[in-house]
């Protein structure tokens, strides 16, 4: 028999006109929020990052593909994984009808990886994708993004995500079991997993110089975590607890 509180529909009425008020507010300030993003300052990209993609060697001002926007999703796929994250494969499955849409809005929605793209292509035909995804494998995009750290960072600690530096280095000891099998179910360790990050990057395109606007990283991206705002307004929300319930679309 439920706890959860029972009510009329009077008294449901009057709860939800409170709570349309709070969200009222919470759109507002996610609106302010957007403003904000766009105001940034921009910071011109100097360096030649290079990619691989289906239609050959790109570099950053080609992955706009003519538009005047691009948006990166930081994939966690690295050189050495034998699948996509399932997380960012989730996350994926949310973005991927959205690509065409943004694509005739000016805007072109990419995902980036470090794996080589022969992996990366294999793995999209698996899951029947069709968003645009590009391999930085050998370069420094990663890193400098903020989305890739190596296996010396790592054992030194100090590693720096989401705009904070971790002085600790990775305490195998204090991983909880059920993230090492998620690493496993990619066919690596998970020191090897987490070398790679997730996140989403902007990038605006003006003449001839192209330009960084925003990243975010962590619960920064899950705005764009299409199950995320369903579940929150379920009977039981996210309703999760300490594993990951989740998997690959083809796995379930």
């Amino acid at each position: 028999m439920t706890t959860h509180k029972i009510g009329t529909r009077e008294e449901w009425l009057t709860a939800r006109l409170e709570l349309l008020q709070a969200e009222k507010e919470h759109t507002r300030r996610s609106d302010e929020l957007a403003e904000r993003r766009q105001e940034l300052p921009w910071v011109r990209i100097e360096k030649d990052y290079r990619f691989d993609t289906d239609q050959g060697s790109a570099s950053l001002d080609e992955l706009f593909q003519g538009r005047s926007q691009l948006l990166v999703y930081h994939f966690m796929f690295g050189p050495d994984y034998t699948a996509g994250c399932p997380s960012c494969s989730a996350i994926a499955d949310g973005f991927n009808g959205v690509a065409v849409h943004l694509a005739n809005h000016d805007v072109t929605l990419m995902a980036v990886s470090r794996a080589p793209l022969a992996k990366l292509q294999a793995y999209k035909q698996r899951m029947a994708w069709t968003f645009p995804w590009a391999s930085s494998f050998g370069g420094d995009f990663n890193a400098d993004f903020g989305v890739g750290i190596t296996e010396q960072q790592q054992r030194e600690g100090g590693v720096e995500y989401n705009y904070r530096r971790n002085a600790h280095a990775l305490d195998m000891a204090k991983v909880p079991a059920f993230l090492i099998e998620v690493a496993k179910g990619v066919g690596i360790d998970w020191a090897t997993y987490t070398r790679e990050r997730p996140g989403i990057s902007a990038f605006v395109r003006d003449g001839s110089a192209v330009y960084h606007t925003y990243s975010a990283y962590a619960r920064g991206v899950d705005g764009i975590w299409g199950m995320y705002p369903w579940l929150d307004r379920a009977p039981k929300g996210r309703n999760e607890g300490d594993d990951i319930w989740w998997r690959r679309h083809d796995e379930y």
